[in-house]
């Protein structure tokens, strides 16, 4: 094993990308991509290692970094945050060079997770599926990455989803006060758009882009339109810099999108003002980022905010990652739309000359155990 960042795990190599994979709570992290002749590296550690905090924290806290899977999604209240997944530690199934699969059976909901990473090993993807056994009854769910944006200037990176058909505010209180922490979003605000959001005081932000907001920390929520025969996936997206971050996903698997504007607005240890920057950008099968008990009231109506599990029933949920380069004045990323079975085009500002990218992006529909 080996360690990075203060915390043990496995490394993953292939051609275009070097990654970390954490024993504990099965993070990806650490993950340099190679675009041409540069090096890239979007997702965040966090600004503490897991020695120099209170040990009585949740693990996922201690360790957090990169992206990872929750079952259930949110806190628990004889449990962890995010589930056992997301802070118990994984054990080695298979190992290859750019590729891994690890397992954990969790006590909190009962279900055995078998988590597949594969490299892309000629082109800068990340393939992930996490398969669910065992498990029976309502549950929430959710992919969890946190990109690192603090090291461009405000408003350098722009963010952009795939059309959705309700978007929200978190509707509680996200940062309490109380607890050394503050929003500046109007709590259950509704819109249409991200780039016109209800504030706390008046007026509206832009949430595409990002950072933004400093010494706030804000959610989202927003509910993906189905996958058609022309759009067989949902996409999220950020430009940062020269390059781009993208999602695809099945959006019968994750049928929403969760925006954690994470920008300095937790005072308390070990955020200390100093978690500056990042936005998760998790895509979730979930109510907002509420424990499974507000989730299983599914409040919302039509929005799934649980799936129904089936225990004599395994359920695959994959999922892509992929990084590629940018060409001078492309903007945020405006489509995102298959080209042939083996690469997909990415629309920028001028929507009407993409850059083609190669992407299995079959895997999402292939893979998921709601492929038709």
């Amino acid at each position: 094993m080996v360690i990075e960042h203060g915390v043990e795990g496995w490394e993953l190599k292939s051609h275009h990308i070097q990654a970390h994979l954490t024993r504990e709570g099965g993070m990806l992290s650490s993950v340099i991509f190679k675009l041409n002749d540069i090096f890239v590296q979007p997702y965040s550690l966090s600004p503490w290692q897991p020695n120099e905090v209170d040990q009585n924290i949740p693990s996922l806290i201690k360790v957090l970094r990169g992206d990872f899977f929750c079952l259930p999604f949110g806190p628990q209240d004889d449990g962890f945050p995010h589930g056992e997944p997301a802070n118990s530690a994984w054990s080695l199934m298979k190992r290859q060079e750019h590729q891994i699969t690890l397992k954990i059976d969790c006590q909190d909901s009962g279900a055995t997770v078998i988590k597949n990473i594969m490299l892309g090993e000629d082109h800068p993807a990340i393939y992930q599926n996490h398969e669910l056994f065992n498990l029976s009854g309502n549950w929430s769910y959710g992919n969890h990455p946190i990109l690192d944006c603090s090291k461009l200037s405000e408003g350098g990176a722009r963010v952009t989803l795939s059309p959705f058909r309700w978007g929200s505010v978190y509707p509680g209180i996200f940062s309490n006060p109380t607890a050394g922490e503050r929003q500046c979003l109007q709590p259950a605000a509704t819109f249409t758009s991200l780039d016109s959001v209800p504030l706390l005081n008046g007026g509206t932000a832009d949430l595409t882009y990002w950072p933004s907001r400093q010494g706030f920390d804000d959610l989202v929520m927003v509910v993906s339109e189905p996958a058609s025969s022309d759009q067989p996936f949902a996409w999220s997206a950020i430009t940062m810099g020269d390059y781009v971050w993208f999602s695809l996903k099945n959006p019968q698997d994750f049928p929403s999108t969760l925006l954690w504007m994470s920008n300095g607005g937790r005072n308390k240890a070990p955020w200390s003002g100093r978690h500056l920057g990042r936005i998760g950008i998790e895509e979730v099968c979930s109510h907002f980022c509420d424990d499974i008990k507000t989730s299983r009231q599914e409040h919302l109506s039509e929005i799934p905010t649980i799936r129904t599990f089936d225990k004599k029933k395994s359920v695959s949920l994959p999922i892509i990652h992929g990084v590629t380069n940018l060409p001078t004045d492309f903007g945020a990323v405006y489509k995102i739309k298959p080209h042939d079975s083996k690469s997909i085009f990415i629309y920028g500002n001028d929507r009407k000359h993409p850059i083609e990218v190669t992407i299995d992006w079959s895997f999402v529909i292939n893979k998921s155990s709601n492929k038709k």
